[in-house]
């Protein structure tokens, strides 16, 4: 007997799509973002075959972006937001106002109202959150200075987008008086938001996961954890008028206080990653490839507002408020496209009325094509930034401007994160010379500032490899947890010193296996570690008590000289 299952049947056809095309452009080597929005058009109604329910596609894609957004909170703490502001909210509320009056240029010239320019370029303005956290989270730019202004800047563009969301209607019913109220109503509903999340839940919410945790059960802390990030989005939304996101956002900001705030993420990890492929199934479903052949031009123009224009006018910002330019660009690229709140913004103007059906098509076009488009730009960034590093290898040794390179044997530490530079303490307290590569500059420079030789570039590249002086090195260790990148490294130096002593680190038994293939002496995991310790630990604590135990049996002797 067959069911009417709509749920089911967007889920399942999203995934099952979803995988397939996913896996088919990951094998053509292109992102598998490309897979998944194809995805969405097989399952969309504008091509025939399977029919999926946008609507519920939709609300599914809302429960990944506050995952996602939850997991950045839980890696993007107060003090950091606080730390990017003088960046972040000018040049924010600056791209936001040049992106909109292209956007209104654009509409004047199609004459078009007013109100509608200003819809279409608002709806322009502003990037995706998936779209840029998954290229940041791909490349570990989350925890760099790059990446916390990039998310401090969309946090800004999100706070905008909340408040355009309450006043846009405020504005089409015409009243000014209203205008000013609805703005201040506004303002009072997310300052309380802020205050009540700041003075209660900084503490009710590591306070429930900590006492949840307590109890052991792995399935109530993992259902904990989804509870706090679904419920606070859900009451942010509506009792204060706060955007879903925002909500999780906050909420697992203040959950970085808790010791559990790893495992926090580790479990709402898979969930997370499910629910954010649904949302660009759903953005898929929306749009009408006709668009493309009856107005290519006015595609093209909107795509060349998102791509170029907000692009240039984060790239003089950022190079304005004294930036590298590394980080300039890394800023340039993550805005150079739009998603969850163009949609938004394109429904409500369709629905007051305000803006005509052909500007929410080029608004989703303009979508697709710059989602699309997105991980190339990154690609041509990676790109330039290897050629950079190959031509400051070749020109100038990366060292001499920090503390002189080791003479004589050293250790070779190649990665100088949080495992990295821990390895680093210990040798350094014991006294044994090390030169540490990274490809992170900023890592480079917290090392050379400890007074650390190190070296910017990819251990992988031969020029840089060969700046090292590897030839006295006497030991490398690999501190990366990338073990596809590790292995490369390896074999790189396995080929150019064979009786070179190499260990690397690896978080599964494939990892290891796939080191050692590769040339390791050794690949340490850090979960057998962890039980070899607490085995030793078990020894020595049974060993007392057998002791003890058999002191207490022994009987005391009499004393020779007693009657």
């Amino acid at each position: 007997m067959l069911h009417h299952t709509p749920l089911l049947d967007t889920i399942a056809a999203g995934l099952v799509f979803a995988f397939a095309l996913g896996a088919l452009a990951t094998r053509l080597r292109m992102s598998p973002l490309v897979g998944y929005l194809a995805a969405g058009v097989v399952v969309g109604p504008h091509t025939p075959g399977i029919v999926a329910d946008a609507a519920l596609a939709n609300e599914l894609s809302e429960i990944g972006v506050i995952l996602l957004m939850f997991g950045v909170g839980l890696h993007f703490s107060l003090r950091d937001l606080l730390d990017v502001k003088s960046i972040a909210i000018p040049g924010a509320v600056v791209q936001i106002a040049l992106a909109t009056g292209l956007g209104a240029g654009m509409g004047w010239l199609l004459d078009w109202p007013a109100s509608a320019g200003l819809m279409f370029g608002l709806a322009l303005s502003v990037a995706s959150t998936v779209v840029l956290l998954r290229a940041l989270e791909e490349r570990r730019l989350l925890d760099s200075p790059r990446g916390k202004i990039a998310i401090g800047w969309l946090i800004v563009e999100d706070l905008a987008m909340v408040l355009a969301l309450v006043l846009v209607p405020a504005i089409a019913g015409g009243g000014g008086g209203d205008l000013w109220l609805s703005l201040g109503l506004t303002l009072v509903k997310v300052a309380g938001f802020l205050a009540l999340m700041l003075v209660v839940g900084r503490r009710a919410i590591p306070w429930m996961l900590e006492q949840i945790a307590g109890t052991g059960s792995r399935e109530l802390f993992t259902l904990c954890v989804l509870a706090i990030a679904l419920g606070v989005a859900l009451g942010a939304a509506i009792l204060f008028n706060v955007s879903l996101a925002l909500g999780a956002f906050f909420a697992g900001m203040l959950l970085t206080e808790s010791e559990f705030s790893h495992k926090a993420a580790s479990d709402s990890l898979p969930l997370r990653d499910a629910f954010a492929v649904l949302f660009f199934v759903s953005v898929g479903m929306l749009f009408d490839p006709a668009i493309l052949v009856e107005q290519p031009l006015l595609v093209l123009a909107t795509c060349a507002i998102i791509i170029i224009g907000k692009s240039i006018a984060a790239l003089v910002l950022v190079l304005a408020f004294r930036h590298p330019l590394a980080t300039a660009l890394t800023i340039s690229v993550s805005l150079a496209q739009i998603g969850e709140f163009s949609f938004i913004l394109a429904g409500l103007g369709i629905e007051l009325d305000l803006m005509p059906t052909m500007a929410r098509d080029l608004i989703l076009a303009g979508a697709i094509l710059s989602i699309l488009c997105n991980p190339l730009l990154f690609a041509a960034l990676d790109r330039w930034q290897r050629r950079r590093e190959r031509a400051e290898a070749a020109q100038r040794a990366v060292v001499a401007s920090g503390p002189p390179a080791p003479e004589g044997p050293f250790v070779l530490l190649i990665g100088f994160g949080r495992v990295g530079s821990a390895i680093a303490q210990i040798l350094r307290e014991r006294g044994t010379p090390l030169l540490v590569v990274d490809t992170d500059p900023e890592l480079v420079d917290r090392a050379q500032a400890r007074g650390i030789p190190a070296i910017c570039g990819n251990a992988a590249n031969p020029r840089v490899l060969a700046e090292t002086g590897f030839a006295q090195a006497r030991l490398a260790l690999l501190a990366i947890p990338q073990a596809l990148e590790a292995g490369e490294i390896v074999a790189r130096l396995r080929e150019a010193k064979p009786d070179m002593t190499i260990i690397a680190r690896g978080h599964s038994e494939a990892e290891v296996e796939h080191l050692l293939r590769h040339g390791a002496d050794g690949a340490v995991m850090a979960e057998r570690i962890m039980a070899l310790r607490m085995a030793e630990m078990a020894a020595h604590s049974l060993a007392y008590h057998d002791r003890t135990a058999a002191a207490a049996a022994t009987p005391a002797q009499p004393d020779a000289g007693a009657a």
